[in-house]
């Protein structure tokens, strides 16, 4: 589950295929956009929220689907990868919940993201 006192999330690398994770929880009309893994856990963003899962248990089998709705985001940041740097992050803020970060390494189209939250929170 995502840590909203902590503010952190896995470290995350671009990964199509880990959007079939949440095929079962779409609502219709929702479409997958993006999805990202880290070790275990992972991010996938729809085109009416962000969808955290968190693998638990020692066999994996039971999972955590945390549902960011665009709609209760009231501020973000995004920070690209750099030079020397080449993780790029994305801050949160949730109305009534805190601030989550993902932290996304190696390529990442975290721009496209912004634009894409941009849409829906402006």
């Amino acid at each position: 589950m995502i840590d909203f006192n902590n503010a952190s999330f896995v470290k995350l690398k671009e990964a199509p295929s880990y959007a079939q994770e949440v095929a079962s929880i779409l609502i219709e009309g929702e479409q997958q956009l993006a999805a990202y893994r880290g070790m275990r856990d992972g991010v996938v963003f729809t085109s009416k929220r962000i969808i955290a899962v968190n693998v638990q248990g020692i066999t994996g089998k039971k999972r955590d689907y945390t549902s960011l709705p665009y709609s209760k985001i009231t501020a973000y940041s995004v920070e690209t990868a750099g030079l020397l740097d080449l993780d790029a992050e994305l801050d949160i803020w949730m109305s009534g919940l805190g601030k989550v970060r993902f932290e996304f390494s190696g390529k990442s189209n975290i721009l496209e993201i912004s634009k894409f939250i941009s849409k829906h929170v402006l």
